[in-house]
């Protein structure tokens, strides 16, 4: 989902040396990410009142404003610096417009259904249904897709989120580490965990213990 490191780091030296084309083409190349990584978490109400793009938007403007200090130290990589920034933006707009909901701020539902699964998520999705290969009608496939962000969503917020950034966002496991503060052998082993979850979300076993 987030551009090549390679090309990215092209255009930071590029930023770095002052030239505003590689400033626009940097942002430009990671709108699409950004918004993908918003429209992931965007509570449905707040959709109602709030257009994605504006965030993404607010999110370059702040990002081009702060950029030559983060040139000057980069402590992490470009888009995870990026992302944490549109995850901030994103917590805010929740805090603005939804301080009355009785639902916890720091837990949107994921709006995977959106922007479809992609193959590698429907990979996980069969593997997690105990290896039934995909539906082959769309009707099935549109059942399992709802059943799957409603798995997600029961999940705890950091076992959501790792899945959210290792299946949508594309992100690495040290990737997922370094963005939640955690060790790289924990953020694997809460991935293992939230995926065990999944598993017994979907093929029903959590419904039969209660």
């Amino acid at each position: 989902m987030w551009p090549k490191n390679e090309e990215t780091q092209e255009l930071l030296v590029g930023a770095e040396e002052g030239d505003p084309d590689a400033v626009n083409r940097l942002f430009e190349r990671h709108r699409a990410a950004v918004r993908r990584m918003i429209d992931l978490r965007m509570d449905r109400q707040l959709t109602r009142r709030v257009d994605a793009s504006d965030i993404v938007q607010d999110v370059l403007i702040e990002a081009n404003r702060r950029l030559a200090d983060y040139l000057k130290n980069p402590v992490m990589p470009f888009h995870l610096w990026l992302r944490q920034m549109a995850q901030d933006r994103l917590i805010d707009a929740h805090r603005r417009h939804r301080q009355a909901a009785k639902r916890s701020l720091d837990r949107e539902q994921p709006l995977v259904a959106r922007g479809g699964l992609d193959q590698s998520t429907m990979n996980l999705v069969a593997e997690l249904r105990d290896g039934e290969r995909t539906p082959a009608s769309q009707a099935a496939w549109n059942e399992l897709q709802l059943q799957f962000v409603a798995a997600i969503d029961r999940l705890e917020d950091q076992d959501r989120e790792v899945v959210l950034m290792r299946h949508f966002e594309k992100l690495s496991n040290s990737e997922v580490a370094e963005t939640l503060n955690l060790t790289p052998p924990a953020a694997s082993m809460r991935y293992l965990r939230a995926v065990r979850r999944l598993k017994a979300i979907l093929s029903g076993e959590e419904r039969s213990k209660e």
